[in-house]
């Protein structure tokens, strides 16, 4: 009995040595956490050979940070989740990552990147169309509307504006109808000026938004932007437009019933269908009719999920094993739908909406539609430059000082240009093509206001 007892312990020991443990540091907490802590659980449940151990590590800067300098050090996480913003610097760390299609293929995983919307897939591809992270928790900006504000001020609660041209009317009648905000917005930088230059296709940086080259140079003060802020600025000034601030303050404000309408991120809706107390409409992001070929597509925010190098081979096999069950129809739809994020895949809009789902919930799907408008093209593939969270806070502070009136629109926006390509210039010398591959020399130049939470 007592050699037959030894025996099982050495069988479970063995089975438990033989299993693979792979290490996911993320930034998704509150709600969105849980979700990620389900689907792990049951990845763990379901098969016996990996054991994906989850962990939480902050926002987005501090987790990136972390294993970067964890990665140096001969140490740090199997996958790590990699905003869009710290995407170049990622992929400047040559030695840092592997590419993903490599280390699927070299585990027998399947990984078509054309099953992937055209939108989401080009973000997290390299030039030959090749996935280099997995698209995960994935939004585009939309509008949302008060209904039962628009009932207030008599407009009609089924037709929100579609235009720019169509905004002022509706505001001008909301506010006398009583309501002191009658729009306002999330993210202003990356709403108003990265997604207005790929929603009418225009270029935000050359070099393919950075995607061709460490060498790219800003550009988004056009004609065009400048054209836009100055309307936002007027708005302001009218009282019309109504700042809250760099992040989800406006969200906050809009729920609480104080805003009529809200431009922010897609994923915003579980939250606001949690915290309203009204009937709330969601419509595509506004775009100006007058500019051909407008709208185009919108743009992605949020995050991929990247396998980092020098991994015994067994870990790489378990991260492809967990990242090809996160691929699956049933698991992306599933996210989509607790989420809020768009689906990555074809094949999970379409699980989705077979199940009904945007029936019942239409304003789900106007996100994905926006991003399935029209192929990406050079313009429109998304943004990658290195520097990219310390150009998004300029940005943010010279459009704070248009709508405070200190500055003129054209003068904040060829300031932000330039201090932005101060930086690029900076970032390409540490990192340019004759430099040693590896880690970067430091970590991402993180703004101190910058988001602590996972929102986009």
């Amino acid at each position: 009995m007592r050699k037959l007892l030894l025996s099982v312990i050495v069988v479970f020991s063995c089975a438990a040595q033989a299993q693979t443990e792979i290490h996911l540091w993320h930034s998704m907490s509150g709600a969105l956490g849980e979700v990620l802590q389900s689907l792990v659980q049951r990845f763990n449940e379901s098969q016996k050979d990996v054991r994906v151990l989850e962990e939480h590590k902050g926002g987005y800067e501090r987790s990136l940070i972390q294993a970067m300098k964890a990665q140096e050090a001969g140490a740090g996480p199997d996958l790590v989740q990699v905003y869009e913003l710290g995407t170049a610097h990622l992929m400047a760390a040559k030695r840092a990552y592997r590419p993903l299609w490599q280390v699927m293929a070299e585990a027998g995983e399947k990984l078509d990147p054309k099953a992937y919307l055209p939108a989401v897939a080009s973000y997290f591809s390299d030039d030959a169309g090749r996935l280099l992270g997995l698209p995960f928790n994935v939004s585009t900006p939309i509008l949302f509307y008060n209904k039962t504000a628009f009932r207030k001020a008599k407009q009609d609660p089924d037709k929100p504006p579609r235009t720019w041209y169509e905004m002022p009317p509706v505001m001008g009648e909301i506010l006398e109808s009583g309501l002191e905000c009658a729009y306002t917005t999330t993210w202003p930088a990356w709403v108003h000026i990265e997604n207005m230059s790929t929603w009418h296709n225009q270029d935000f940086a050359t070099k393919d938004n950075g995607l061709g080259g460490l060498d790219a140079k800003l550009i988004f003060n056009s004609h065009l932007m400048v054209r836009h802020v100055s309307m936002l600025s007027s708005w302001a000034r009218s009282g019309y437009f109504t700042y809250s601030g760099r992040r989800l303050e406006a969200e906050r404000r809009f729920a609480a019933g104080e805003c009529a309408m809200l431009t922010a991120s897609s994923a915003s809706v579980a939250e606001l269908r949690r915290d309203s107390k009204f009937e709330f409409g969601v419509s595509p992001l506004p775009h100006y009719d007058d500019v051909k070929g407008a709208p185009h597509h919108s743009m992605i925010g949020g995050a991929g999920l990247w396998v980092m190098a020098g991994k015994p081979a067994a870990n790489a096999r378990g991260a492809a094993k967990f990242l090809a069950y996160l691929a699956r129809p049933e698991v992306a739809a599933e996210w989509h739908q607790r989420t809020g994020f768009v689906p990555v895949t074809r094949a999970a809009y379409e699980h989705t909406r077979k199940q009904g789902y945007y029936a019942q919930n239409p304003g789900q799907e106007i996100a994905i539609n926006q991003l399935l408008l029209n192929a990406p093209t050079r313009e429109s593939r998304g943004i990658r430059l290195g520097e990219f969270p310390a150009i998004r806070s300029i940005i943010e502070e010279e459009l704070e000082a248009v709508w405070k009136g200190d500055k003129a629109p054209k003068l904040a926006l060829d300031n932000a240009a330039e201090r932005g390509n101060e930086l690029l210039r900076r970032f390409e010398a540490e990192h340019r093509s004759g430099a040693e591959p590896g880690v970067p020399k430091r970590a991402p130049r993180v703004p101190r206001n910058a988001a602590k939470a996972a929102g986009k």
